[in-house]
């Protein structure tokens, strides 16, 4: 029987089911008839509660479990008949007008759109390449020795310098008053090193052991403390003890104490380098793919459904809610999440999903075997025991997905890139570490 699909808005659509309402009340007498066997009702046995106490404790719920299941089947077979791809739940109302000994309903609800890829060759993409050059090997060996540093106090008169360690009192006011967070005794830190707001960091530095400072500081607008965010502080410090950083020569012994097979200069330096590498390469193929897919979204025109939109939204907002967890915050589950802040996020995502899927589809851009077997390998070289990282991902079913995902999307990356107005540029290795 041919179905009548009502074009609404866009991609919202409406059809009429209906139902013989003889087959619905037969249907109900059976499921009650049937949960009369093993339904317990005080005063009587097993088996023996008449139908009409049965009827008049469980008929509402089990009239609306198979109006559900009715209603279910009919739309399934409905949208099935009329070759439609829903998206979404339907949304079902009951119709007062019906056909005699029928019940009527309007399923209403919206269809996947017709994807259509943009014409890739007019697509912009600015693709970035890095290299591992020797002062990124430099800064990371450095990294390694302040890993391993060791402190010794500083005479008396000697002033602290930066990479010392210093011991402080400290007292800060606002307008007199003093604030939450802004006293501490015997409080240490890394001068130098980005631990301090610059000008505390700064005002520090030179001060001797015993010689107290009051100075002006002025918060950031977006200082995580808000109270005091904005708002100028005047502290007064007094320095405890100076320290001054032992770093460890890079010989032999220090490799060794790395824990690397070859302990020599040489090795470490081929070591990290591999390492650094690995890294690179994958932060270079991040944000080219994620260059691929802004392109594609600026590209592309077309609708999406609300329906995939509110649920990414959902999705997104108990992400929030997740990270708000981790983080130790109190009733993070109660926290009220505006919705609205992920919309246009949540509408890109599933407009990127969709371009994603047909040029998957259309341009056979699965993950191969072969492909999920050496990116889960290199992902792996970067822990101690590689052979168990890949049992790992191999084991579970859920984090294959993942990977299948990450493999798509760089197939996909690769495909455009192949087709689109690339820009190459190059991109210092600080630059790309820090973005």
């Amino acid at each position: 029987m041919a179905v009548n699909v009502e074009t609404l808005e866009k991609l919202e659509r409406r059809i009429t089911l209906t139902l013989p309402a003889a087959e619905i009340t037969s249907e109900v007498e059976a499921r009650l008839k049937k949960l009369s066997r093993t339904v317990k009702v005080d005063g009587f046995r097993p088996g023996k509660v008449p139908m009409s106490v049965v009827a008049q404790r469980y008929g509402y719920s089990v009239q609306y479990e198979v109006m559900n299941d009715k209603i279910g089947e009919a739309f399934n077979q409905a949208a099935s008949e009329a070759k439609l791809r829903v998206a979404g739940m339907p949304s079902i109302t009951q119709q007062d007008e019906a056909p005699e000994g029928q019940l009527a309903f309007a399923a209403t609800f919206e269809v996947y759109p017709d994807v259509k890829v943009p014409d890739l060759s007019t697509a912009e993409v600015e693709r970035v390449e890095a290299v591992v050059d020797d002062a990124a090997i430099d800064k990371t060996v450095e990294i390694l020795r302040k890993q391993r540093r060791t402190f010794v106090e500083r005479a008396a008169d000697a002033g602290a310098e930066a990479g010392d360690r210093v011991t402080i009192d400290f007292e800060g006011k606002i307008d007199g008053e003093p604030f939450a967070g802004g006293k501490a005794e015997a409080f240490q830190f890394l001068v130098g090193e980005g631990q301090m707001l610059e000008q505390f960091d700064a005002a520090v530095r030179g001060m001797k052991i015993g010689e107290s400072k009051t100075f002006p500081l002025q918060f950031p607008e977006d200082y995580h403390g808000k109270d005091v965010a904005g708002k100028e502080a005047d502290f007064l410090v007094t320095m405890k003890k100076v320290e001054a950083q032992v770093l460890p020569e890079v010989n032999a012994e220090f490799v060794a104490s790395l824990g690397l097979t070859e302990a020599t200069v040489e090795g470490l330096r081929a070591d990290v380098r591999k390492n650094l590498e690995r890294e690179v390469k994958f932060r270079v193929l991040a944000r080219n793919k994620s260059a691929v897919m802004d392109a594609l979204v600026k590209a592309a025109e077309l609708d999406v459904p609300k329906a995939l939109v509110k649920s990414e939204v959902e999705r997104l907002v108990d992400g929030a809610r997740a990270d708000l967890k981790q983080r130790g915050i109190k009733d993070a589950d109660k926290t009220p999440i505006p919705e609205e802040i992920f919309s246009a996020q949540a509408e890109k995502r599933v407009r990127l999903g969709l371009l994603v899927s047909e040029l998957v589809r259309a341009n056979n851009l699965q993950a191969k075997p072969e492909q999920l077997q050496a990116h889960i390998e290199e992902m792996a070289q970067s822990y101690e025991q590689p052979a168990e990282v890949v049992r790992w991902y191999l084991s579970d079913r859920q984090r294959m997905a993942e990977v299948e995902a990450v493999v798509i999307e760089n197939n996909v990356a690769e495909f455009v890139l192949a087709q689109a107005k690339v820009t190459d540029k190059s991109l210092p290795f600080d630059e790309l570490m820090t973005a």
